[in-house]
């Protein structure tokens, strides 16, 4: 049996050039290919049913407790069949729109969730989406890749260069079918390689704790490896968002060029200063509300370069992970009401956004197909760096089914490109569903892959 302990040789940069450069540049050429310069308009979805009773209080704590019931509801039954928590929360908040409850009882589900009570509920879900990533990327330990950077780099890139090719080379096959009226194929396409691209590295954490594998070998890499890929992913999404939000190139260099020189200021003087920064147990609750007060704060700057709201609190979160017990502080004190009171406010503001009325039989087989693609051009973007580096094959491939897992991060790369009229509706809920099937598919993929490992090992 291959031993998980063996240390990965050093990535060549040769080996970044086949893996990562070439595969990159490939699709950002496909994604220039002279197709048509605006998709034709989809067909428009019906709208639900306006209208509400009771006061706009009453009805709101309605929702609240019935999205929150059905997500631990949902939570706990998917822990019993070894799943993260966080997946049946996702499907939960799925299964809240059209696609069950408004198909089994659509006239309650109408005035539960009518459109003009749908405002607070979408603004805390927001917040929720900022705590979130505030938190995400203050778990991004950049010690961790203390020794192991090029591996990380190489792979995580790979892991990323794979899927966005075979993202652009999809959009050619779903651009006029899918894209909203308006669209350029560039920034179509550009986009659907971002969203093959993603890996969950919150989901991941979560399910290296669940099989003890955190500290291990193989876990620290695979951290290293979310860490960076999470980061690179969201840096091309950014550069997309800035070409699209702007009325031209030179008003998009200017987002880019302001949100690069924030990340500059974030990186390499905030976050040193925190790092040093002493951390008394007595003012603890001073030392939250100042975090909390940056993230927004960083938050507004990016959504006021043009970029996103939610690319600020990432890099404030960034600027926090310097300092361990700041980053304690935010898991244990701030990760808790993100996810369990407003991010089932967001995953339900996403199954609303599932519209079935216009599914057709050839939207189930490109489900499967996008599935397949997205998970091939992860897995084997993963296995071949690692192979190629070194790693022995059993540990390569469950690096692959790691990587693979998409989860949450994807969804809000979804739900950003949805209301940026990237992609339609149809497209938006075959990419939500390859989301949490890609990041159910990580533990019975990895329990595969050991057994396979022990029956292959000798007696």
């Amino acid at each position: 049996m291959e031993s998980s302990r063996q240390r990965p040789g050093a990535a060549s940069p040769w080996r970044y050039l086949l893996l990562v450069a070439i595969p990159l540049l490939a699709a950002l050429l496909l994604s220039r290919w002279p197709l048509p310069v605006t998709a034709p308009a989809p067909v428009s979805a019906s709208g639900a049913s306006h209208g509400a009773a009771g006061t706009p209080l009453s009805l709101f704590l309605l929702q609240l407790l019935v999205v929150l019931s059905a997500a631990k509801a949902a939570g706990w039954l998917l822990k019993r069949f070894g799943q993260p928590a966080v997946i049946g929360e996702m499907a939960a908040g799925l299964l809240l729109g059209p696609l069950l409850f408004g198909a089994v009882m659509p006239e309650t589900q109408a005035w539960l969730f009518a459109p003009a009570s749908l405002g607070a509920l979408g603004l805390i879900s927001q917040l929720g989406v900022l705590m979130f990533l505030f938190v995400a990327g203050a778990e991004l330990e950049l010690s961790t890749l203390h020794g192991r950077r090029a591996f990380a780099l190489l792979v995580s890139h790979s892991g990323i260069a794979l899927p966005f090719l075979c993202g652009v080379l999809l959009a050619f096959a779903l651009f006029n079918a899918h894209a909203p009226a308006g669209v350029g194929f560039a920034n179509f396409a550009l986009f659907m390689g971002v969203s093959l691209s993603i890996t969950a590295f919150p989901v991941l954490l979560r399910i290296l704790s669940d099989r003890g594998i955190t500290h291990t070998p193989l876990g620290r890499i695979a951290v290293a490896c979310a860490a960076l890929g999470d980061a690179s992913a969201w840096c091309l999404l950014a550069a997309i968002v800035a070409s699209v939000q702007a009325s031209g190139w030179s008003s998009a260099l200017v987002s880019l060029l302001g949100t690069l020189a924030f990340a500059l200021v974030m990186i390499a003087l905030v976050r040193p200063w925190l790092s040093r920064h002493e951390v008394a147990p007595e003012r603890e609750g001073r030392h939250l509300i100042g975090l909390l007060l940056m993230a927004l704060a960083a938050a507004l700057v990016t959504e006021l370069l043009g970029i996103h709201a939610l690319f600020g609190a990432f890099l404030a979160g960034i600027a926090v992970s310097g300092n361990t017990r700041l980053r304690e502080l935010l898991i244990q004190k701030v990760e808790p009401f993100a996810i369990s009171l407003l991010l089932p406010l967001f995953f339900t503001m996403t199954g609303l956004r599932l519209r079935v009325e216009g599914w057709q039989a050839s939207d189930l087989l490109l489900c499967v197909v996008v599935i397949l693609i997205a998970s091939l051009g992860k897995g084997l973007g993963t296995w071949l760096a690692a192979r190629s580096a070194g790693m022995p094959q059993t540990d390569a491939l469950r690096l692959g089914a790691l990587m693979n897992t998409r989860g949450l991060m994807e969804l809000i790369v979804l739900n950003l490109g949805y209301e940026m009229g990237l992609i339609g509706d149809r497209l938006f809920a075959v990419l939500v569903i390859m989301a949490l099937v890609t990041t159910a598919m990580t533990g019975p993929l990895l329990n595969l892959i050991e057994r396979r490992a022990r029956s292959a090992s000798p007696a």
